[in-house]
């Protein structure tokens, strides 16, 4: 995960905790007031299920992390519960340790095996003593945050690929396919599909002979176009024209550019070559898959600042920059 990443969950769980900690507080002394009385705290539990909006589960724990209440639900009680030992689960561990309250780490579920996190909060006595714990489960799905969309940074990532096949880098040489051997009409085919065709991140798969496109007026599915298709421009008769759009973060006269510098980089050498490059023209970026499995990912404009014997380099610089 990446720091930007963290840094989104971080204050997602801090919204979380906001709203939590003042009703879980006054939860826990109203549980104080009754303890240890099962059927008090099962209806106490059901009273307060309302106020914690979207919780899946509230249930009552005595000092060792034993269950004494069924599972509190929207359905009703949940009885089959009561006298669970929860205290080896993860969630357990910071209340077990004196946090007054704790939020979790987000885990999958046991029974229903989806994103879950727990609450807890601790029950005290007038004089301080460790009565227990009331806990809450919430499933991720229905938490009531408004969340935005975690943005990716525009930055340039590399990931290191099978080391199987790194370490095989040097025992193999690129070999010319059908797409390599059309590779000036496949690319202006889909430079016009971009431009002038409504494609917004478009992938070609140079080993492979084929491209997957995605379009602005259907999102949602990918098309994928063959050599023949490739090699078609009669094909462009089946796409709407599309004005570029005005969000694009690439401009429109440099989206040629991109895809001529992936065809250098795919004929630069018949060892360290490119596989598959791929172009979105909302973000900017650039996907990059070399044949040392490596793969870059990296705003359009500093792969236009690189010239091809960065990707080449000498010895071993030559794995790590490509790969």
């Amino acid at each position: 995960m990446g720091e930007a990443l963290r840094a989104a969950v971080v204050r997602q769980r801090m919204l979380l905790r906001g709203l939590l900690d003042a009703p879980m507080a006054r939860l826990a002394r109203d549980c104080a007031a009754v303890w240890p009385q099962r059927e008090a705290l099962e209806q106490l539990l059901v009273q307060w299920l309302d106020h914690l909006p979207s919780c899946k589960y509230l249930y009552a724990l005595d000092a060792q992390g034993h269950q004494v209440t069924a599972n509190v639900s929207a359905r009703g009680l949940l009885p089959e519960h009561c006298g669970r030992d929860r205290s080896q689960r993860p969630y357990l561990a910071a209340a077990l340790a004196g946090e007054r309250f704790s939020l979790s780490d987000a885990y999958i579920s046991r029974n229903a095996r989806r994103p879950s996190l727990t609450a807890l909060q601790r029950i005290a006595a007038t004089d301080g003593t460790l009565l227990g714990f009331v806990g809450a489960d919430f499933d991720l799905r229905e938490l009531p945050l408004t969340r935005e969309v975690y943005e990716q940074p525009g930055q340039w990532l590399q990931m290191k690929g099978d080391p199987a096949i790194r370490g095989g880098l040097f025992n193999q040489r690129r070999i010319d396919s059908p797409m390599d051997q059309h590779i000036d009409a496949v690319l202006d085919l889909v430079i016009e599909l971009v431009v002038a065709h409504g494609v917004f991140h478009g992938k070609l798969h140079f080993s492979s002979s084929r491209a997957t496109l995605w379009f602005i007026e259907d999102p949602f599915r990918y098309r994928i176009l063959d050599i023949e298709d490739l090699t078609d421009p009669g094909i462009v008769l089946t796409y709407p024209t599309c004005t570029y759009p005005d969000e694009a973060v690439i401009p429109q006269e440099r989206v040629a550019e991109v895809f001529h510098t992936l065809r250098a980089l795919r004929f630069m050498d018949e060892t360290i070559y490119l596989r598959a490059g791929s172009l979105n023209i909302f973000n900017g970026m650039v996907g990059l898959n070399f044949s040392c499995d490596g793969s870059h990912y990296m705003p359009w404009q500093e792969l236009l600042e690189k010239k091809l014997d960065f990707w080449l380099g000498t010895g071993d610089a030559e794995l790590d920059d490509a790969g």
